[in-house]
């Protein structure tokens, strides 16, 4: 189906320091790519730098061919309509409760639906991620599982086709994570693409329809699922990569 997200030389420099330099990669529509490589080696700033949240030192970022830098307003904001992000951190609005941070992205992208339609959607993602509690407490009075879990809600409101998501399934226990992996390859099935950063390497060998190998700021190596599977050393290499400091 081709690329729907694509780097091209793309450099991040932040503070005088670089973090990412000369990354050409492409993200295929419908397919499920794996960031890995060493903490601190730049797998979340491509993320970010891939999803349109940073601005790249150099190069470009390219949406079905489109330079994301040159997008009108309009196009950004269908480019954010169809694209989803689940933070490390949740990237909860601290200063708002649980309803204003589920309401706000369907009030910006679906301007029409009126508030029972809002709610309607609002309860259908809570009980797919098993969220039980009310929404009118602050983010901070959550645990960081169930943050994440609000995090999770908040991304599918809108059911993008196109999920970046940023060790989604930290802080929570085996059956929350399962709960929102199978969530996740239920949109894929769908037809979505998905773009995610784990250093567990039970969900990579099991998501990802490709690895790309990330350290020093770099790719370093891209992996096809089929190699993964049939390999044993590489598949130690990349659980060395994942959990020390060298690729």
């Amino acid at each position: 189906m081709g690329c729907i997200i694509e780097l091209k030389d793309v450099s991040f420099s932040t503070q005088n320091q670089e973090i990412v330099r000369g990354v050409s990669c492409c993200f295929e529509e419908g397919q499920s790519a794996a960031l890995v490589g060493p903490s601190g080696g730049g797998k979340s700033t491509v993320l970010k730098l891939a999803a349109g949240l940073l601005v790249p030192s150099g190069g470009s970022v390219l949406f079905r061919g489109r330079d994301l830098a040159l997008m009108k307003r309009t196009e950004n904001l269908a480019f954010r309509k169809e694209s989803a992000v689940v933070f490390q951190d949740s990237a909860l609005w601290a200063n708002q409760d649980l309803y204003q941070n589920l309401d706000l992205p369907l009030r910006i992208h679906f301007p029409a639906m009126n508030k029972v339609s809002r709610e309607k959607r609002m309860k259908e993602v809570l009980a797919e991620v098993g969220y039980k509690r009310h929404l009118l407490i602050r983010p901070s009075q959550l645990s960081m599982g169930e943050q994440k879990l609000i995090a999770f809600a908040r991304a599918m409101l809108c059911k993008p086709r196109l999920l970046f998501l940023d060790e989604w399934t930290e802080s929570l226990d085996d059956h929350n994570s399962q709960t929102l992996i199978e969530l996740v390859k239920y949109r894929k099935e769908q037809g979505g693409t998905v773009i995610f950063v784990s250093h567990d390497f039970r969900i990579i060998q099991g998501m990802a329809d490709y690895i790309v190998m990330i350290a020093a700021g770099t790719v370093s190596r891209e992996i096809s699922k089929e190699a993964i599977s049939s390999d044993e050393n590489l598949v130690r290499h990349i659980e060395q990569g994942i959990e020390s400091h060298e690729v």
